[in-house]
């Protein structure tokens, strides 16, 4: 049973229709599973899942193809690294998710119907399991903190020990002059304590920067990337 599960449906390396036909539709099923695995609990556009569904045939084909043409295997091979340049960096997720599916299309290329749809269920369900689970993430979040005050305000150690109250980190990332010169803008990569809240943090503040602008926010660049 094993040995048919992970044995190849060419015969003496080529395809016939019917096996064509189950390996189209064993990339199709493939592509919806992992595209569909990949819609829990991550952000994604329609395009991109769709590529995902139809990505597995695409490389099912092209495998199919260059059977056995090693230049034209070698053109092929160079035609998709240009596809790298033209992309913009993706998430980890989104890259993972991407070359799953390659695999899988190489492996239905090559006749492993098996192999494929149990690679993709597998690798599918682990990637779900350690996403639902949280596994690799943080308690606290970093955050952005930006906080103004008066230019005769001693800033650099004026907020100590509200930060050693509510913070877990702090660094100070930027400070520079607004209105003439007049107050000075502080921005700090901050780590909140767990259970605390943000609005008292921010009240505390206030009253040492005579109840100027502060804010608190998510910051910019994205962590979940490779």
């Amino acid at each position: 049973m094993l040995n048919t599960l992970f044995s190849t449906i060419l015969t003496d390396g080529t395809f016939t229709a019917t096996g064509f036909c189950e390996i189209t539709i064993a990339a199709l099923i493939c592509g919806l599973i992992i595209a569909g695995t990949y819609m829990i609990r991550n952000k994604y556009s329609k395009s991109f899942v769709i590529t995902l569904v139809l990505l597995p045939v695409v490389v099912e084909l092209v495998i199919i193809l260059v059977n056995g043409n090693i230049g034209a295997g070698v053109a092929v091979a160079g035609a998709f690294s240009l596809v790298r340049f033209r992309s913009a960096p993706g998430r980890g997720q989104e890259i993972t998710s991407i070359f799953l599916a390659m695999a899988v299309g190489l492996a239905l290329g090559m006749g492993y119907i098996g192999i494929a749809l149990l690679f993709s269920i597998v690798i599918s369900a682990i990637n779900l399991v350690l996403n639902v689970s949280g596994f690799g993430g943080k308690e606290s979040e970093a955050r952005v903190l930006k906080i103004t005050v008066p230019e005769n305000l001693d800033f650099e150690t004026r907020f100590d020990d509200i930060f050693k109250d509510f913070l877990e980190s702090y660094t100070y990332e930027e400070v520079k002059t607004t209105n003439m010169g007049s107050l000075y803008k502080i921005s700090l990569n901050v780590m909140l304590k767990s259970g605390v809240s943000a609005k008292e943090m921010m009240d505390e503040i206030r009253k040492r920067n005579g109840n100027l602008e502060v804010s608190l926010g998510r910051p910019l660049v994205s962590y979940d990337s490779l």
